[in-house]
């Protein structure tokens, strides 16, 4: 039971437990005793997600989740992450995952030292029993391109439920991305692809966009932070978002050196008909020069709800220009994030003048790690009084002192 309650979920599970039974503190227990409790058969197998997240589990223990998942059909989520399961523990999970009582639809099994072994495993376990897997997450595993490989049929297969797919952190290189383009062209109704820190380089976000490209494709979150990605991507991403089949909704380039050049050619696919919501480009090595890009882009009629600059070297003189873009009638952003962009009070009187347009739909707004000092504070909140939108949140920590703080406080009260 220690093990058990272990996870985020401990305290609910405990004050659940401490209403029913006498027990002070469940997280002491090393047996759980429910004799004389009525919970009846039906009880016990309406449960519906379990979640051992690092409960410090090993291959010892999937022999029992095994037979779990061979007798529960009620399961529907099993979180078995940071744990030290390894390949001889997933090729144990096969023997339930291959039952067709399994009927899971959440898999977690990211940071548990799988390698290409353990893909062979549950290729065959959901090749004997055809998944209704939605989720499924190998995040953090060794798998390598031949990892990948091996499960990618199992991804193009027309039974294939799967819609989330985490491959982030599992040592891909731009060798995959052929074979992932292939499952992307293929008729799957895959909605999320995370292929965060992975060496995909420009050659592998070619041809992934290639698969994005097709009519078939239905993705609409991708993910690609700290991809060792360059402006050569950026044209080929803009080709994929100037088309007006493709299905994209969130794009993450975060930590990539797109550079000022970069997000000049990704603005040309970012403008009208564009179906992109998300944009994230933080830690991209922009400058001032981007702002007038991304100001054209704001006043452009996209859908863009979300933006993200942090870490980058915009000055006063760039947030001036994208709060041109910001105060177009046409502009739907609602959450902007300029966190250490080497701001100062000059940024926030360009802002104020957003804040206080009748237009104005920003609601998030993140300035914290910038130089604003108390007169831009006292500057944003004069333009907050004018016309104040709801759900406005401002997040402002660095170099504010006290009386600052004090001042903004009065405004929101």
């Amino acid at each position: 039971m220690s093990r058990l309650l272990q996870n985020p979920d401990a305290e609910e599970a405990c004050k659940y437990l401490t209403e029913v039974l006498p027990i002070k503190n469940p997280l002491l227990l090393r047996e759980l005793n429910l004799s004389l409790h009525e919970l009846e058969d039906t009880r016990v197998n309406q449960i519906s997600a379990l979640l051992l997240r690092k409960c410090g589990l090993t291959e010892e223990s999937c022999s029992a989740l095994a037979t779990v998942l061979r007798s529960n059909s009620s399961l529907k989520e099993l979180d078995l992450s940071n744990n030290n399961l390894q390949d001889s523990g997933v090729k144990k999970l096969q023997n339930g995952l291959e039952n067709t009582n399994c009927t899971l639809q959440k898999l977690r099994l990211n940071n548990n030292s799988i390698t290409e072994k353990g893909c062979v495993a549950l290729t065959s376990a959901f090749n004997s029993n055809p998944p209704n897997l939605t989720e499924l997450d190998l995040s953090g595993n060794k798998l390598g391109n031949s990892g990948i490989q091996t499960i990618c049929p199992l991804l193009k297969s027309t039974e294939c439920k799967l819609e989330k797919l985490k491959l982030n952190n599992c040592e891909l290189t731009e060798k995959s991305c052929s074979v992932l383009a292939t499952v992307l062209s293929s008729k799957t109704i895959l909605k999320e692809m995370n292929l965060n820190n992975s060496r995909l380089l420009d050659s592998g976000a070619k041809e992934i966009c290639e698969g994005l490209k097709n009519l078939v494709c239905e993705l609409k979150i991708l993910k690609l932070s700290n991809c060792d990605l360059n402006e050569e991507s950026c044209s080929a991403l803009t080709s994929v978002l100037s088309s007006d089949f493709s299905s994209l909704r969130d794009l993450y380039l975060s930590n990539n050196n797109l550079h000022d050049s970069g997000v000049k050619l990704l603005s040309d696919g970012l403008k009208e008909n564009c179906k992109l919501e998300k944009l994230r480009l933080n830690n991209c090595e922009l400058t001032e020069k981007s702002c007038s890009v991304l100001a054209t882009v704001l006043s452009s009629k996209t859908i863009l709800k979300e933006m993200n600059l942090n870490n980058s070297c915009l000055l006063d003189s760039g947030v001036k220009e994208i709060c041109e873009g910001l105060k177009n009638p046409v502009c739907e952003l609602k959450i902007l994030k300029l966190s250490n962009c080497d701001l100062n009070e000059e940024s926030c009187s360009a802002l104020t003048s957003v804040l206080s347009s009748d237009f104005g739909s920003l609601r998030d707004l993140d300035l914290s790690n910038n130089n604003l000092q108390d007169s831009g504070v006292k500057l944003l909140s004069d333009g907050l009084k004018e016309n104040c939108p709801f759900f406005w949140f401002a997040s402002i920590s660095q170099n504010v002192s006290f009386n600052g703080f004090r001042l903004f406080r009065t405004f929101l009260e």
